[in-house]
This record gives C-alpha cells, structure tokens and sequence, in this order.
C-alpha cells in the first residue's frame, strides 16, 4: 500500500497501476484458497476487509489529492468505512460483538470503488482519456457508498436494539 501511494503521488502511475492489479489478484487467490481449502478464521475475516479498505482509502486519497477523483467521493468513501469500524468497535466495547459479514450492497459497492480506481488508475497509466465514462462511475460510486452506509446503518442499529441477543 505505502508503494502505491508513493507511486501515485510521484507520478509514477504505471507502476502504481501495476501494483494494484497485483494486489488485487493476490487477494483474490488468498480468499480462493480460504474458501476453497476451508482456510477461513475470524481473524481473517476481520483483518482481510480492513486491508482491502486500507488499500482503497489510501488510493482514492491520493488519486483525490492528484486531482483524478472529486473530494465528495473521497469524503464518502473514507466515512463510510469509519462509520463501519466504529459500529464494530462500538458494538464490541458494549459486548454485542458484531459478525463479520459483508452484505450484498457492499459487495457492490466495494466492486465499484475497484472499478473506479483500477479505470483511473489505467487511465493515468495509458494517458488515456475515458471522458464522462469515469463520470458516471463516480456517480454510480458515490451511490453504492450511500446506500452500503445506510444498509449498515440499519443492521447495526437492528444487531444493538435485539435485547435478548438473537439475531434474528
């Protein structure tokens, strides 16, 4: 992560664009062998979307900082992930720790923040132009990041208002 960063605010965006693909290849052999070998722990489950947030945070910060992404999103993107971490955190001080699964608004969500950044990142690498393409990504980003907040919103509310501890 610190190498992209690095290679994207000097510049270097072949190299940052290259490394990303990397990482985000070897995440996926990581979470094929997981599923497929029954390799999954709790500790993974935690530790592999805060990687992959870190990854994402820190690209979309520094692609904002360079200029290729709009502040608002950046903004949108970075809350919603401490509006997450912060409901687990909270949840776990209170002693209604919540399980680490991801719902299918976020797996679009996170789909999309990918795309967006590997399509700029391509984009910068090629000096290639995708015009009001990457526009409506970023709206379509910007979307998904509201309502992944809001449908998480509304689980952790639901998790922390069941007194009896069902989760059902």
């Amino acid at each position: 992560m610190p190498v992209i960063v690095y290679f994207l605010i000097t510049d270097q965006f072949k190299f940052a664009a290259a490394l990303f693909l990397l990482a985000g290849v070897s995440d996926a052999i990581d979470g094929f062998i997981a599923k497929q070998w029954n390799m999954r722990s709790e500790l993974g489950a935690y530790l592999d979307p805060l990687a992959d947030k870190a990854l994402l945070t820190s690209v979309y910060v520094a692609l904002t900082f360079k200029g290729y992404l709009p502040v608002w999103l950046t903004v949108f993107v970075v809350s919603r992930d401490f509006l997450i971490i912060g409901g687990v955190v909270l949840a776990w001080i209170v002693g209604r720790p919540v399980e680490m699964a991801p719902l299918m608004i976020s797996k679009a969500n996170t789909t999309a923040q990918i795309a967006l950044a590997g399509i700029v990142l391509a984009g910068a690498a090629l000096e290639f132009d995708f015009g009001g393409f990457v526009g409506l990504v970023i709206v379509l980003t910007g979307a998904l990041t509201i309502l992944s907040a809001i449908a998480y919103t509304a689980a952790w509310l639901k998790h922390m208002s069941d007194m009896n501890g069902n989760e059902g």
